[in-house]
């Protein structure tokens, strides 16, 4: 691993509008690489924003936001993909973006990992989206559950409660992970009703990922702005819902966590969008695992082990295909392209 500055995100997007999301994207990345950034960090769906309008009400309450969630969120084989990787490409950064992913009719919890080139080095998707999630999105399966070799090291990521599933991250630990991205929706969400879903427990599981894998953790956590607060708490119910403490936006509790479990930098208010920034020394890399490498000398493989599955999971297998078998399409000609009769 090489020396870097990382930068995370800890903003609200431009709630259920990719463009204009993306267009406040390009001015973080522009921002973090000012300051010198090779990495950069954003919360999960932040494309086109976390779909809370599902933990506010009955499941149907939720149908009207369906067609522009979808609409807006984006296709990895696509014009905002190409131009994020742009992006990534003008200002020399990596970026790690967390992204709702729309795959015909489906969605799915994903993250693309975009080399400071330009390339698209990953996109993976949330194995197993927690609860009321499912309701909007798709699983993944164990074919992207990868770590990349990124220009300054190795990289992975993860989306949310992802980072509570033992198998899933030692997954990543054996991959030799040295810089990890912990992509995070708002930490306000049933706050004090639902211990599990606040910031105390869900920094914990971060800084405990750092520990664990001997490695830096990015936790880029998303706000919930004045203008999401007002599209989403049409009533006093939601409101509380939304934020029991206050009924007021926030939720972020971003953080850079280095692999001793130590935070690497000042904490924004939870209500404040900004870039918190560290610096990655490999050597804390080193000695970190020179007391626990759970993917060397600090494994048991052979009392126990992992298996991942990386098949591809597909709704169609085909077999016995040759070009006979498909139809070729039949253009149709004007009058003066039509063959003449034969004689």
């Amino acid at each position: 691993m090489k020396p870097i500055k990382a930068a995370v995100v800890q903003a609200a997007p431009v709630f259920l509008d990719l463009e204009a999301s993306i267009d406040k994207a390009e001015r973080l990345i522009a921002e973090a690489a000012a300051n010198g950034a090779k990495l950069i960090a954003f919360p999960e769906t932040w494309l086109p924003g976390y779909p809370l309008f599902i933990w506010l009400g009955a499941p149907i309450e939720a149908m009207p936001f369906i067609p522009r969630y979808h609409e807006n969120s984006m296709a990895v084989d696509s014009p905002q993909m190409r131009r994020l990787q742009k992006i990534a490409r003008k200002h020399e950064i990596t970026v790690v973006m967390g992204f709702s992913e729309r795959d015909g009719g489906s969605r799915y919890m994903s993250q693309a990992i975009i080399g400071e080139d330009g390339d698209l080095l990953l996109v993976r998707r949330k194995l197993k989206p927690t609860h009321v999630e499912r309701t909007v999105f798709g699983e993944g399966d164990g074919s992207d559950l990868a770590v990349v070799d990124a220009a300054f090291g190795r990289l992975g990521a993860l989306n949310c409660w992802e980072h509570i599933q033992p198998l899933v991250k030692m997954a990543m630990y054996a991959q030799h992970e040295e810089v990890h991205v912990a992509a995070w929706p708002s930490f306000c969400l049933y706050r004090d009703v639902a211990y599990a879903l606040g910031p105390e427990v869900n920094s914990a599981a971060t800084q405990l990922y750092a520990v664990e894998g001997s490695a830096y953790v990015l936790a880029s956590c998303a706000v919930i702005s004045q203008e999401m607060f007002n599209v989403l708490a049409d009533t006093e119910r939601k409101a509380y819902l939304l934020n029991p403490r206050t009924s007021k936006p926030g939720g972020g509790y971003s953080m850079i966590y280095g692999p001793d479990g130590r935070a690497l930098c000042d904490p924004l208010r939870d209500d404040e969008e900004g870039i918190l920034y560290a610096d990655l020394d490999p050597a804390m890399i080193a000695i970190a695992k020179a007391a626990a490498d759970p993917a060397g000398h600090y494994s048991r493989a052979d009392a126990v082990r992992l298996v991942v599955n990386r098949e591809r999971r597909r709704v169609m297998t085909e077999v016995n295909v040759s070009p006979t078998t498909r139809f070729t399409p039949i253009p149709l000609l004007d009058n003066a392209e039509t063959p003449a009769e034969p004689a």
